[in-house]
């Protein structure tokens, strides 16, 4: 199976004629069988022997080890001492509460041009003394250069060279406990510093699943003893890129350069939940970053279009980019679909794309081409899963 059809391909991950770089589980990938494919400059799995549909069940079902080194982290630190003042300065490019964010907290949120699309989307975690800041791999560079030109100059930067690792699922806790017991009371989206095996490691409990688990960042000359000794654990299967992208499908989460880009605002891509109050019409600390007029006005007015979920009425996937259309036959397309393939856990294929505001009520019928014919697919509330998040 190409990348490509497992839908784990977008215009954020060009493949680069550039020799492609390794994370610091290259050879450990290799041992484990790994089918490796490029994506975002990087060599990475696309599955092991076990296979994207075992890989992606047993994630639901237990845990799954998911190698996401090539993302890129980014530690600011402000000369002063001052987090405040870090915090303050990065708000002004990015429309959540910063400020407001505890220490051992993050926020999920994103970075915003002058015309209120989306350059980025991020986690933003704050620490003694520092934030830590998670970027989309295909945007590393690009994104480090934003903010290094934005951000004062008295806020060092930096690009965090550790591995990075996620263990998702339902066992994830109780596995991640049996080396470091203190993950096991962390809620979701707590972050702490935690010696795993000896190594210090920094920890969020957080992924792009749907499902329970915790990101953990590892030094890289770490990371494979850590990672083999959680692959030790009875409950957890190493799963590729493959299943990742299916399972983030089925759990409603956007995928930069495919869901979301520069063309879409944060309110017709249905993320207008994680704009705090405090940065919104009458917050204490409204607007104030790019994009904010035309975000703030699509908030109170409501947008054109959204994204929503979709569920084709057939067994055939509906794959990105397929046009979407208000009937069966005739009229010009009004929408289109962003992302798509087969659920394993819905065992049945589902889908992402933008339509009119109009059209996205729960179970209204719309038509997608593919291939010459128009397929009936159906409007439906996003997660397809439930969430497993452990939030109290």
């Amino acid at each position: 199976m190409s990348l490509q059809a497992a839908g784990a391909v977008s215009p954020a991950a060009p493949v680069s004629a550039d020799p492609l770089a390794q994370t610091p589980l290259h050879a450990l990938h290799l041992r484990l069988g790994a089918k490796m494919v490029p994506f975002a400059g990087y060599a990475m799995p696309l599955q092991y022997p076990a296979g994207l549909l075992k890989e992606h069940l047993h994630t639901r079902a237990a845990a799954g080890l998911f190698d996401v080194s090539h993302m890129g982290q980014i530690a600011l630190t402000p000369r002063s001492g001052d987090g405040a003042e870090a915090a303050r300065a990065l708000e002004a490019l990015i429309p959540i509460d910063i400020l407001g964010l505890p220490e051992g907290r993050q926020r999920y949120g994103f970075l915003t041009d002058e015309a209120g699309g989306i350059l980025d989307d991020l986690m933003v975690a704050r620490l003694p003394g520092r934030l830590h800041v998670v970027v989309n791999a295909a945007n590393k560079a690009a994104g480090f250069a934003h903010l290094r030109a934005h951000l004062p100059d008295d806020l060092d930067m930096a690009l965090v060279p550790d591995a990075l690792i996620a263990l998702q699922g339902p066992k994830a806790a109780e596995v991640l406990a049996r080396l470091a017991p203190e993950t096991e009371a962390m809620r979701f989206m707590d972050v702490r510093a935690v010696a795993i095996l000896g190594a210090p490691c920094l920890v969020s409990r957080s992924g792009y699943t749907g499902e329970d688990g915790f990101e953990i960042s590892v030094p890289a000359a770490r990371a494979e003893a850590v990672a083999e000794a959680l692959l030790a654990e009875a409950e957890v299967l190493p799963v590729g890129l493959g299943a990742r992208d299916s399972l983030r499908l089925e759990a409603g989460l956007p995928l930069h350069g495919a869901d979301i880009d520069p063309g879409t605002n944060p309110v017709e891509a249905s993320l207008a939940w994680a704009i705090s109050p405090a940065r919104r019409r009458g917050g204490a600390r409204e607007g104030g970053f790019p994009g904010a007029e035309k975000i703030l006005s699509a908030m109170e007015a409501g947008p054109s279009r959204r994204r929503g979920g979709l569920r084709p009425e057939g067994r055939a996937p509906v794959r990105a980019e397929a046009p979407l259309f208000a009937a069966e036959a005739g009229g010009d397309p009004v929408g289109r679909v962003t992302s798509g393939g087969f659920g394993p856990s819905v065992g049945a294929p589902v889908a992402m794309g933008f339509l009119p505001a109009a059209l996205t009520a729960p179970g209204t019928r719309v038509f997608a081409e593919v291939r010459g014919q128009r397929l009936p697919l159906v409007v439906s509330p996003l997660p397809f899963v439930p969430a497993g998040f452990k939030r109290g």
